[in-house]
């Protein structure tokens, strides 16, 4: 067996010309994964479009039904800051899928990753920050209705820290939020999360590792998870239009290194998502998005899994 990567052509939508949501990366990060020989087509998995039931697991029924048919108030489709459209509704879901179909297939490989997801900023009733459905806790939610898991970990690593997720499971002892984020950066209001580790403006490979480190390990033999749902926003980089870290690319590799190798020698599924990433150079985006595939596939060989 190889690593289990999941992708769908729908995980692109069309939006206006410039807006500033890198929208072509996923298509181009899976593009890239098949011509450097990170993966191979065999190696890909296509998830499909969840009923709305599932969606409501975690967010309102009146929330799902307004943004699926269009009927949002404009202030709320602002807050987002995605232009509605049938085909951003179509992708929206399909990466919910992506991201449930991730979990179940590292539950029964030991690790797998999505080629999208992360919308951590994605409230019960409302949406934020280019988040529109929370797919890491729908897909924590989906996985505990099946009965496949008890007790969950999500480690967050998107500079931003996760609001939504944070919200979403406050007062649940089943599903632990880990966030470490650059604490001056958006959301301007944070929320509480079972761990949060702000982190200051500037910080580099070496100090983000060890505090890294300083966590992760601990949390894995204090929680047990029976799955590790890990957000790999590459947006700590230094070249992140929205990040205020200074990461390099062999500090996003050596983290993805870090947490895979962590929570696989210990026993712990994970399932990957690829979290946040913004520059005006789309190439090297893509790369740094890649680093969490190429890490992965590293781990996957190195363990047998």
């Amino acid at each position: 067996m190889e690593l289990p990567i999941i992708y769908h052509p729908d995980y692109i939508a069309p939006l206006p010309p410039g807006h500033r949501f890198p929208m072509s990366k996923f298509e181009k990060l899976y593009e890239l994964l098949l011509a450097e020989g990170v993966a191979q087509t065999a190696q890909f998995h296509t998830p499909k479009r969840p009923p709305p039931e599932l969606i409501e697991l975690v967010h309102t029924s009146e929330y799902v039904k307004a943004y699926c048919e269009g009927t949002l108030e404009p202030k709320a489709q602002r807050r987002i800051g995605l232009p509605w459209s049938p085909e951003l509704v179509n992708r929206t879901c399909v990466a919910v899928g992506g991201t449930i179909l991730t979990a179940q297939m590292a539950l029964s490989q030991g690790l797998a990753c999505n080629t999208a997801g992360g919308t951590h900023h994605a409230f019960p009733s409302y949406g934020s920050g280019f988040c529109i459905f929370n797919d890491l806790a729908i897909a924590c939610r989906v996985l505990q209705k099946l009965g496949l898991v008890q007790n969950i970990l999500i480690v967050d690593l998107d500079v931003h820290q996760g609001d939504g997720t944070a919200v979403i499971f406050q007062g649940d002892d089943s599903v632990f939020t880990f966030s470490m984020h650059c604490e001056v950066n958006f959301p301007g209001t944070k929320q509480t999360s079972d761990l949060d580790v702000p982190l200051t403006v500037g910080m580099e490979d070496d100090a983000y590792l060890q505090t890294l480190a300083n966590y992760l390990p601990d949390l894995l033999s204090h929680i047990q998870p029976d799955l590790v749902l890990y957000d790999a926003g590459v947006d700590p980089h230094i070249g992140d239009r929205l990040g205020k870290l200074a990461l390099s690319d062999t500090g996003i590799f050596l983290r993805e290194m870090q947490v895979l190798s962590t929570c696989v020698a210990a026993g712990y599924p994970v399932a990957c998502v690829i979290g946040g990433g913004y520059a005006d150079d789309m190439k090297s985006l893509v790369w740094r998005h890649s680093l969490l595939h190429r890490a992965a596939s590293q781990v996957y060989h190195q363990y047998r899994l």
